[in-house]
């Protein structure tokens, strides 16, 4: 009995951080297609109140203001994408299976999720700038190197090879032919998607030579 009621006011407590945390992920999903439309430095906790169903109040209620709104939002997804990529590389069971699934993620990403990409390299450029960013964008490459990481270290394993770059290099490598197929894609280049597929299809192998037979 004693044991239960001193447990009662800690399950109060985790059940109200829970409902505020839930209902922030709520505004975020809801701010995320204007993010994403406007970039961040067009965008006000006002203008997402305009574009949404939230009002400005509300928005600055669970959010101090847009620097901690843009940052909540790009965290959350980025965190979906390092997970979508992580179950590619659980479910690759050859060397070639994975260089297709990665592949084809990247390029189903980069197309439907165009306009949440482009936010990103938004503010990692606007992060050079802006101090309050920095960590943010700091944390984010961080992760994001560690899945490519992950990436390359399985398809050495599956290839029976070793790679002869690290995982700063491979992750800038391919960053920077995603950002490159991205705004082509923005600017309607129909070959861009295939630009993707086809240099994740030369990279992971180019990044773990074959073994020699002898």
């Amino acid at each position: 009995m004693t044991r239960a009621k001193l447990a009662g006011p800690d399950r109060f407590e985790r059940a109200g951080v829970d409902k505020f945390d839930a209902r922030r992920e709520e505004l975020a999903d809801a701010a995320l297609a204007t993010l994403g439309e406007l970039g961040y430095a067009r965008t006000s906790l006002r203008e997402i109140a305009q574009k949404t169903a939230y009002s400005h109040g509300l928005l600055h209620y669970y959010f101090r203001d847009k620097v901690e709104l843009i940052t909540f939002c790009v965290r959350r997804y980025k965190a979906a994408c390092v997970h979508r990529y992580d179950a590619v590389v659980a479910g690759a069971s050859t060397a070639d299976g994975l260089v297709e699934g990665f592949a084809d993620a990247l390029v189903a990403t980069m197309v439907a999720d165009f306009a949440l990409h482009r936010l990103w390299y938004d503010l990692r450029a606007q992060s050079t700038f802006d101090e309050q960013l920095r960590l943010t964008v700091g944390e984010l490459d961080a992760q994001l190197e560690s899945m490519v990481g992950r990436v390359v270290r399985r398809y050495a394993q599956l290839r029976g090879g070793r790679s002869v770059v690290t995982s700063l290099t491979a992750y800038a490598t391919l960053d920077g032919l995603f950002e490159n197929c991205l705004v082509r894609h923005i600017a309607g280049d129909a070959g861009a998607a295939d630009e993707l597929r086809a240099g994740a299809h030369w990279l992971l192998p180019a990044w773990v030579p074959r073994p020699s037979s002898g």
